[in-house]
């Protein structure tokens, strides 16, 4: 496992791997593997794993025999050919994140960061979360036998994921403020030693989430697509998944990129604004609102990272309202039987939204990432999804329903 930690900003080599961020500029830090050993093999040479994430183990910077894992990864890829003829695509596939063990995409980052942090000989890891990452973190942390302390924004998190970081032992912490102000927090707890964390900005965690990409392109068996479309909140994810691409194609195993499309929503469009500006850098968004929770982010601290991502193979980022989520989300569902909360739907109503602006054209064929299940929110699903009937304990008035 022969790998780097650089600076994203400046550069330079780090040689501490506790840290999450430069030292120097307080940068972003990345993981820049050594694929010496990959050269001259092809990805048929991965297939003694089965699949999943640690398949792909000679690309990540921990061991595989050294794994913390509930068997993460391996997530179904949908062939959705009636969503893909309502939105008039040649093909549409749909990667169901949602299929993880604790219900998100989350779960790929964890594994990587979650084994780091053991081997490292941490004893409690921590993180700021709209939901998923608190979950997924609590569930590794009990399977690793570490401490695990989550801080979540007042109010601000759903039902299912609150529910599931508790049920697996974590130390829930509540604070007055947004996703931005519990992060502040947890960072500080992490310099003073008394945590390892384990958000996005670890380097680590992005090394498992490219395992998306590695996924993708086995199941298409290397057909590239045109376009991969994902929800953006903190934006690791869109930028592991460009990391993945990279290092494939730098191996000669693809031999070009797709064009990677950001989905933010418009109460939470930080990356949006700056697409559109043109700009490589972004504003945060102060009070972000959206009913996609889990993108419910501001000041998304990979941001800069996403936006290379997405110029650096020539795609774009676009915003969608909460209408238009929740209408994809319930297109998903009865076109292609498959269940996805608000934020992963947002990568649906992207593509819906650019079709009708002509900037996916009929001939692509896309990949939709959506990143968790449908019962990570479900209050939010009731309450969008119309009225349970309401019928006595007789025939008739059960006919009358049924066939009224």
């Amino acid at each position: 496992m022969s790998y780097v930690i650089k600076c994203f900003e400046c550069g330079a080599e780090i040689g501490n791997e506790m840290l999450d961020a430069c030292p120097g500029c307080g940068g972003l830090l990345n993981v820049e593997m050594d694929l010496s050993r990959m050269r001259g093999r092809a990805p048929s040479d991965l297939c003694t794993r089965p699949m999943g994430v640690w398949r792909y183990a000679p690309f990540l910077p921990v061991p595989a025999e050294k794994a913390v894992t509930i068997q993460e990864g391996g997530t179904p890829l949908y062939d959705c050919r009636a969503l893909a003829k309502e939105l008039g695509l040649a093909r549409l596939h749909v990667k169901y994140e949602g299929a993880n063990p604790t219900g998100s995409f989350k779960d790929r980052g964890m594994t990587v960061g979650v084994s780091k942090a053991v081997q490292l000989g941490c004893k409690v890891v921590g993180c700021a979360s709209t939901g998923n990452t608190s979950a997924s973190l609590a569930a590794y942390a009990a399977k690793a036998g570490l401490g695990c302390v989550v801080l979540l924004p007042s109010g601000k998190v759903a039902l299912g994921k609150l529910a599931q970081a508790m049920f697996y032992g974590a130390k829930v912490i509540s604070i007055d403020g947004n996703f931005d102000d519990a992060l502040n927090v947890v960072r500080q707890l992490a310099r003073e030693g008394h945590l390892y964390l384990l958000n996005s900005i670890n380097p680590f965690r992005p090394e498992g989430q490219k395992t998306i990409a590695f996924e993708i392109l086995d199941q298409l068996e290397l057909e590239v697509p045109d376009a991969i479309v994902l929800p953006v909140g903190n934006a690791a994810n869109i930028w592991a998944v460009y990391k993945g691409l990279t290092e494939w194609r730098e191996l000669g195993w693809i031999d070009r990129m797709p064009r990677l499309i950001g989905v933010q929503a418009t109460g939470s469009n930080p990356i949006s604004a700056a697409f559109k500006a043109g700009k490589e850098d972004f504003v945060p968004v102060d009070h972000p609102e959206t009913v996609a929770t889990a993108i419910r982010i501001g000041n998304p601290a990979s941001g800069r990272k996403a936006l290379k991502a997405i110029y650096e193979t020539k795609g774009l980022a676009t915003e969608v309202t909460d209408e238009e989520i929740l209408a994809a989300q319930r297109l998903l569902g009865k076109r292609e039987g498959v269940g996805v909360e608000p934020a992963s739907a947002a990568s649906v109503a992207g593509v819906v939204r650019l079709r009708q602006e002509g900037l996916v054209s009929r001939d692509e064929k896309v990949v939709c990432i959506c990143t968790g299940n449908l019962l990570k929110d479900p209050d939010t699903v009731i309450k969008n999804a119309g009225q349970v009937l309401r019928a006595g304990a007789s025939l008739d008035e059960v006919k009358r329903l049924v066939l009224g």
